[in-house]
């Protein structure tokens, strides 16, 4: 049994997965615990806004997919919370812990800078105003929810790493179908402007959800076995990831994104 912060360095440099078999050290313990509670406010916040977006979609389709995927997120979220009850949380307390509703004002701009009551991502603070802006959003959003999710997928705790493995695929599919949605705005719109205005909106609020590129976390979460890649990684990744996107609709990044 691993019993000391050596002992958890050690296993995780060799290869080996932490199990519920192993004494955690409260740094561990309180990183992989932050991991879950970010995952869990995210998709909590994210499912209070898009759940608004429903009576909002243009035909019967887009409404019974978008409803699908809320109860997804929120499955997503009940089989995190069911992992951190092994850590003293209660799950049906939690769900009511928070104001998930609660939004800033759309001229507010975060960056990278935590607030509020709860870990959710900063891009989930600003409100969405329609349904071009909300799939948008999440044509934005979805390919860089795959990069976050694909580290935790890989990291050294076992019941997490399978956990969000299986969750992955879904969010594979949630990404798929904003793209598709995107482009259907587009074309229903018989031109790019509005779409535009809200990738402007949402391209680099997005990009501050790979924090800062000079942030001090990565070598403990990399020694931890929790994450592979920096923020500034994460970050040219994604940017890699959705030029195509856009490009494909006639949408651009903004300059200097």
């Amino acid at each position: 049994m691993a019993v000391s912060e050596t002992d958890i360095l050690e296993k995780v440099k060799a290869g080996g997965k932490i199990t519920g078999d192993d004494t955690l050290t409260p740094g561990y313990r309180g990183e992989v615990v932050r991991l879950m509670t970010i995952f869990v406010d995210t998709e909590l916040a994210w499912v209070s806004e898009y759940a608004d977006q429903i009576n909002r979609a243009p035909g019967i389709r887009e409404r019974v997919v978008a409803a699908r995927i809320v109860a997804e997120k929120l499955d997503h979220a009940q089989r995190v919370l069911a992992l951190l009850e092994a850590f003293g949380v209660n799950p049906e307390l939690y769900v009511r812990s928070h104001a998930w509703t609660a939004r800033l004002d759309r001229s507010v701009d975060l960056g990278t800078r935590q607030v509020g009551d709860d870990k959710r991502l900063n891009v989930l603070h600003y409100p969405i105003q329609g349904w071009t802006d909300s799939v948008t959003m999440n044509a934005l959003f979805g390919p860089a929810t795959i990069i976050h999710l694909t580290e935790v997928a890989n990291c050294s705790h076992a019941a997490l790493a399978e956990t969000m493995a299986g969750i992955l695929e879904r969010e594979r599919g949630h990404a798929e179908a904003a793209i598709k949605g995107l482009r259907q705005a587009v074309e229903r719109d018989g031109s790019p402007a509005a779409a535009q205005v809200a990738v402007d909106y949402w391209y680099p609020r997005i990009a501050d959800t790979f924090g800062r590129s000079d942030s001090t976390r990565y070598e403990q979460y990399r020694a931890y076995g929790l994450r592979q890649h920096t923020n500034a990684e994460l970050l040219a990744t994604w940017k890699q990831d959705v030029a195509p996107i856009l490009g494909g609709m006639g949408l651009t990044a903004p300059a200097g994104g």
